[in-house]
């Protein structure tokens, strides 16, 4: 098979590199869901991390950067992405600058349907996640491999032709959330439930759950424009759970006046409340420090724009 030949290839050459350099060093793999499209997010404080495909993404990554530097954390952080993909793309294409060095973390997720080809079909997304993690471990044994369960998408809800069409608006993401959890056994991995953190926030009433009917006063949208990608507050509540995921610290420490929520036009009030879902979700799944730091009370934009 295609995604097979590739991979033993990329292995050879992989195999034959150095070790992986010291530190904690995070990867991203993903797709428009990570690179943030449809929202400010997208080319976000792009000089503080690397994009191996020099497309000049922030994005989530770059999000995530911003969180653990105000947390006093020290990370070198990457990404590598492509919009409209799964998994199998970045083994069929992308292996040799993956493998340029083995990571120390690795945060990858597969087509937001699961298989684009055959919505809710969770095969491609076992398959290649468990490939994935065999090629990062060749790089790396000691490699932390997590996997980003994605949001439910409205346009593939509320619309008669979406894959999810008559069903809540929660269920794609619990459909999702299972598949991650199959490719997670299967490669060793831990799963970041993010579209979990959406479904509470909507069930909390924090956001709206119908882009299409309006949004509800006081509520946010998740959604950006076309119901499908996230917004900038999508984006924020996705990095908060991968912050918190990754490095144990809680969220809710960075506080109602943390920088990137300051800088991307989130009010404090809503930073507060994704915030708030974040660590709920977080420690619905097992221990997380609680408050380990706390930062000043106002915004300091000199602050904020430190690199």
């Amino acid at each position: 098979m295609k995604i097979t030949s590739a991979l033993a290839g990329a292995l050879v050459v992989a195999l034959a590199g150095t070790g992986h350099a010291a530190g904690q060093s995070v990867l991203f793999i993903g797709n428009s869901f990570t690179f943030g499209s449809g929202s400010a997010a997208r080319f976000y404080r792009n000089d503080t991390v690397a994009d191996l495909n020099n497309e000049g993404v922030g994005g989530v990554p770059a999000l995530f950067k911003s969180f653990t530097q105000q947390a006093g954390l020290d990370y070198e952080v990457a990404l590598e992405t492509r919009g409209g993909v799964g998994i199998d793309f970045h083994l069929e294409n992308k292996l040799g600058v993956i493998g340029r060095r083995g990571w120390d973390k690795v945060v990858a997720h597969g087509y937001s349907t699961l298989d684009a080809d055959k919505p809710r079909d969770p095969a491609k997304l076992v398959a290649t996640s468990k490939q994935l993690a065999d090629f990062l471990k060749a790089r790396n044994p000691n490699v932390d491999l997590y996997l980003t369960a994605t949001w439910s998408r409205a346009d593939q809800t509320y619309p008669e032709k979406g894959a999810w069409a008559g069903q809540p608006i929660e269920q794609m993401g619990k459909d999702v959330r299972a598949a991650y959890d199959k490719a997670a056994a299967a490669a060793g991995a831990k799963v970041i439930p993010v579209g979990d953190a959406w479904n509470r926030a909507i069930e909390a009433g924090v956001a709206d759950p119908n882009p299409y009917d309006g949004i509800d006063a006081g509520k946010i949208n998740l959604w950006t424009f076309d119901n499908y990608h996230a917004s900038v507050h999508g984006y924020y509540l996705e990095a908060l759970m991968v912050f918190g995921s990754v490095t144990g610290h809680d969220p809710r420490a960075l506080g109602e006046n943390e920088c990137s929520a300051y800088e991307l036009g989130i009010s404090t009030a809503d930073a507060k409340r994704l915030q708030q879902i974040a660590f709920d979700q977080l420690a619905a799944m097992g221990p997380i420090k609680a408050n380990p730091l706390v930062l000043p009370k106002r915004v300091n934009p000199e602050r904020c724009v430190a690199r």
